[in-house]
């Protein structure tokens, strides 16, 4: 079977390098907030094009602490895309306030300007706006006339964007993503040097000095062992990006008769995905030709259980993508062979 993803082609490939690296973590005796993190924030921000970053335990912690040093809280409003991981809604919730789910846009499944200055009253104080499977959000300047903050949720979209169009940016780096992690991981970037410093006490129990807490918050460290992997593998990044969008302009090639994402010069593909007429004859074609495949993702925020009191308007366009979308095969460590195999299928499937 070609993987869907395989992980353990990235951990082989740098599993001397790192194990080194972890001996000089454990031999400085500093686990936490060591040189590791330091050295990974400033390698970050240099790549994402800010001025700022802090690096946090997860991807969903990112997004609630983004929200949480914009001063966002109990009565506040945060609107959402309804196609997007619930981490991006369960945030907003984490932070007291109200996530309000709108539709998206057919052809890139990002939010849908229009819906989203319907939604606004006078409790919105921002916008999540999601580069989903890595495709950045055309014309976002716009969400910022809007007079709310925007929150750039960069999960799946690592080197897709440079500097922040929005007020903050949350990162993830979960392992599957485009620059995964050893375990989980986030980070977030700002050009604020306000809005960073309280970022970095909200990391530490909201602690401005030690056993002085001036907030009230959890902890949201990374690890130096993390921060010494994304270290290895933030320098090959740019290059496994260009991988990914190599492979897939070779899918969308291969079978022009299937709808895909919309394009866009800077898409990192954390996803390839397509969106046929008919999922499940799809996929069986696909893994009949030994293909693997996923779903990212099956339901929408309005169709999710645990958010069903969120819902106050239909979202029938992320619906009809959730239903509809799947995902293939598109790391960088593919082979030329399996990437040749995914394409022969594709271009024998029939809609």
């Amino acid at each position: 079977m070609v993987p869907l993803i395989d992980l353990s082609r990235r951990l082989q490939a740098n599993s001397a390098t790192f194990a080194a690296v972890v001996q000089q973590v454990m031999s400085s005796g500093s686990v936490l907030l060591g040189s590791q993190t330091i050295q990974f924030e400033e390698a970050f921000v240099h790549f994402a094009g800010t001025k700022y970053g802090v690096a946090v335990s997860s991807g969903a912690s990112a997004l609630q602490l983004s929200l949480a040093a914009l001063g966002i809280g109990e009565g506040d409003e945060v609107i959402v895309p309804a196609m997007t991981a619930v981490p991006t809604a369960s945030a907003v919730c984490a932070v007291g306030a109200r996530p309000v789910i709108v539709d998206i846009d057919d052809e890139t499944a990002a939010i849908d300007f229009d819906l989203v200055e319907q939604a606004m009253t006078g409790r919105t104080q921002a916008v999540i706006a999601v580069h989903l499977y890595g495709r950045p959000v055309d014309n976002l300047d716009k969400l910022t006339n809007f007079g709310v903050k925007v929150v750039e949720d960069c999960a799946q979209s690592h080197g897709a964007t440079k500097g922040l169009t929005g007020s903050i940016g949350a990162y993830s780096f979960y392992p599957t993503k485009n620059l995964g992690g050893i375990g989980d991981g986030g980070m977030v970037v700002t050009d604020d040097s306000e809005v960073a410093e309280r970022l970095s006490r909200l990391r530490v129990h909201g602690q401005s000095e030690q056993y002085v807490h001036i907030e009230v918050s959890q902890n949201h460290r990374m690890s130096e062992i993390e921060a010494a992997w994304l270290n290895i593998v933030l320098a090959q990044l740019e290059v496994g990006n260009q991988r990914r969008r190599d492979i897939a302009n070779r899918y969308q090639l291969a079978n022009p008769r299937i709808r895909w994402q919309a394009t866009h010069s800077n898409h990192v593909y954390h996803w390839a995905v397509a969106l046929p007429a008919n999922r499940e004859d799809f996929r069986q074609s696909m893994l009949e030709h030994e293909i693997s495949t996923g779903i990212h993702y099956p339901l929408a925020l309005t169709q999710q259980p645990a958010l069903q009191q969120f819902v106050s308007a239909a979202c029938p366009v992320a619906e009809k993508w959730a239903s509809k979308c799947v995902s293939l095969p598109c790391f960088p460590e593919l082979t030329d062979s399996e990437v040749d195999d995914v394409c022969a299928a594709l271009s024998e499937f029939e809609q």
